[in-house]
């Protein structure tokens, strides 16, 4: 995995998780890419500044490989956990979540696709969704 900094053409920076480099460019000519802040697809890399340090300005270290290699495995292990104890819906995740919030569908748990903009429309309708840690593809394809 590829984290890329990414800035809106409103200006919010924000993270994102991508496989390689080419598939952020795939998703982003797409207009896959959205802004979590207001939903904008015009995303582009931002510039990064780079970590200085001095003597009175340590930069704190992050985690060592072997950490983040054994979080990511947790983080995986978690999400197998949640996929194979609910059904796939597909591109029908917001309309069945939405049903069963409503009591047109029995509750049962599911996962599936939805975009931004069906997702923040959930949240503020009271649907309880839960986002996967871990990009999420259809049963049949590789992860």
């Amino acid at each position: 995995m590829i984290v890329f900094d990414l800035k809106c053409g409103t200006g919010h920076v924000f993270e994102a998780w991508f496989g390689s480099s080419a598939a952020y460019e795939a998703q982003r000519a797409a207009r896959q890419v959205e802004c979590p802040l207001c939903g904008d697809a015009e995303v582009a890399k931002a510039v990064m500044a780079p970590a200085v340090s001095g003597k009175g300005n340590r930069v704190p270290e992050g985690p060592t490989p072997a950490r983040m290699k054994a979080m990511m495995t947790m983080l995986a292990s978690k999400q197998a956990e949640l996929l194979a104890s609910s059904r796939w819906v597909g591109g029908a995740f917001a309309d069945r979540a939405r049903a069963m919030h409503l009591g047109d569908e029995a509750p049962v748990p599911i996962h599936g696709q939805a975009s931004l903009a069906e997702a923040r429309a959930l949240v503020e309708d009271g649907v309880a969704v839960l986002p996967l840690p871990l990009p999420v593809t259809p049963p049949d394809t590789i992860n």
